[in-house]
């Protein structure tokens, strides 16, 4: 049981620290006593909050987006009209797992079913959802916050809207 336990807990701490061995840390130490990072601003949540929920829409699917700062707080939330109510809720916490776990939601997930001994990670904090639809947000190879879509009939589409949202948002930034 020890075993399992450090083999979770090994995991877990390598999953929420986004890292592979070898591999350093996106935080800058500034000094002894501080870092600085970068994150996500409002007007670029709501940015891609709009163009997600406006990519759905147009494929036909009443999707809610949420857009978190790099603590997993909520910088913008947008429900279409038709969105159902727990979409509210699971778009949140998509995007709040992607951006503690820094891995999409999907590969969480597929992660959990294919190593069972992972399965643990699913009740570990009840912010975190392991299905379909959550992205973390890179700029500049840097993760800066987390995209989360619920909604759509079926995670894959939720990935779709929000991987066109990033190209149309993130990159279009980056070009002008």
């Amino acid at each position: 049981m020890k075993s399992i336990i450090k083999q979770i807990t090994g995991v877990s701490l390598a999953l929420m620290s986004g890292l592979t061995i070898g591999q350093e840390s996106q935080y800058t130490p500034t000094s002894k006593y501080t870092h600085t990072f970068t994150q996500i601003s409002y007007l670029t949540a709501k940015d891609l909050a709009v163009a997600a929920v406006e990519e759905c829409a147009r494929d036909g699917y009443n999707v809610t987006t949420t857009v978190v700062d790099l603590s997993g707080r909520v910088l913008v939330q947008l429900r279409d009209n038709n969105a159902t109510t727990h979409s509210l809720e699971s778009s949140r916490q998509k995007a709040f797992t992607a951006v503690s776990m820094k891995r999409t939601t999907e590969n969480l997930a597929k992660l959990i079913q294919d190593q069972l001994v992972l399965a643990p990670l699913q009740n570990m904090d009840e912010n975190l959802l392991f299905l379909a639809g959550g992205l973390p947000i890179t700029i500049d190879g840097q993760i800066v916050g987390g995209i989360g879509i619920g909604g759509a009939p079926g995670g894959h589409l939720d990935v779709a809207c929000a991987e066109a949202a990033i190209q149309k948002v993130i990159k279009k930034k980056k070009v002008k």
